[in-house]
């Protein structure tokens, strides 16, 4: 990594925080795993009757529950294993620093960004942020894996879930805009 001056006159104690919330992560696993939990179900049910299976009605029951149950234990096995791991971001006048979920966190100074942009809808929004260059963003400490990276054409970007981030994607955008209204 390669150091990059970057000078900041002007107050610190200006730093705007975008975090993902516990609950809406949690309520979001849930019914991902729930809209692919049926059907699997069904299909498995389906392949049962066609082999000459016939539900009884405490079969009926029992299918009833792991349809509610199934879904919100992995979700809650899956909210421990991120619990202290969920995505943030931080800016302020020394520029970004961020962190996808279960990601090590990275700073990006301003004079260091190409371009944002934001992709996808609803929870599944992703901040792409192209540096000018690899080298210009520095690893912070902390735990995790790689901080999430995307290369196509030659292009460098880092990628961020922010769909879930409160105080959300739009505040986020507006935010960023103010601080580099040209790269927006």
């Amino acid at each position: 990594m390669a150091d990059h001056v970057d000078q900041v006159l002007g107050p610190t104690d200006d730093t705007v925080s975008f975090f993902q919330a516990r609950g809406m992560f949690y309520v979001t696993a849930l019914w991902v795993l729930a809209a692919a939990w049926l059907p699997m179900l069904l299909i498995t049910l389906g392949i049962r009757a066609a082999a000459g299976y016939r539900p009884r009605p405490a079969d009926i029951v029992i299918f009833a529950e792991f349809t509610l149950i199934v879904p919100a234990v992995v979700a809650a096995g899956l909210m421990l294993l991120v619990w202290r791991r969920l995505g943030w971001l931080h800016t302020s006048v020394h520029g970004l620093d961020f962190a996808a979920t279960g990601r090590r966190p990275i700073h990006l100074p301003w004079s260091g960004i190409a371009a944002v942009a934001l992709h996808g809808r609803g929870p599944f929004t992703e901040l792409v942020i192209v540096p000018i260059a690899e080298d210009y963003a520095s690893e912070l400490p902390g735990k995790g894996g790689p901080p999430r990276v995307r290369r196509r054409g030659g292009e460098f970007a880092y990628v961020i879930d922010v769909g879930l981030m409160s105080p959300g994607p739009e505040v986020l955008l507006a935010e960023l805009h103010r601080r580099v209204p040209s790269k927006v």
